[in-house]
């Protein structure tokens, strides 16, 4: 769903409605001319900090974003955040990472 944009730096940002709080994640797209305007953060990602889980989670964001149309490219830039390029939409992105973040959700329970 779309939701208010924080702050005059932010264009657009899109989240998650009625997911369990280890599901959440929100894209939103920054107004600075920027190879990589998207950013989507997956608040799952600051609890699970280790073993294979949190490589297999990163594994799947990475992919689930290069599978959205208009993505030219996808980095981690920080523990919970990922920066993507292109034109891709919003909720198109919020809906790719949250289907992988989902596959994970039983694993995710613990972390709540």
């Amino acid at each position: 769903m779309s939701t208010p944009p924080i702050g005059d730096e932010i264009a657009e940002q899109w989240s998650r409605a009625n997911c369990p709080e280890v599901c959440n994640l929100l894209a939103y797209r920054v107004l600075v001319d920027d190879d990589y305007p998207w950013r989507v953060v997956v608040d799952a990602m600051e609890a699970v900090r280790e073993g294979p889980l949190e490589s297999e989670i990163r594994e799947a964001i990475i992919v689930a974003l290069h599978q959205v149309r208009g993505v030219t490219g996808a980095a981690e830039e920080d523990r919970e955040v990922w920066i993507v390029g292109g034109s891709p939409t919003g909720p198109d992105l919020v809906r790719s990472v949250g289907s992988a973040v989902d596959s994970f959700a039983d694993r995710l329970r613990e972390y709540e």
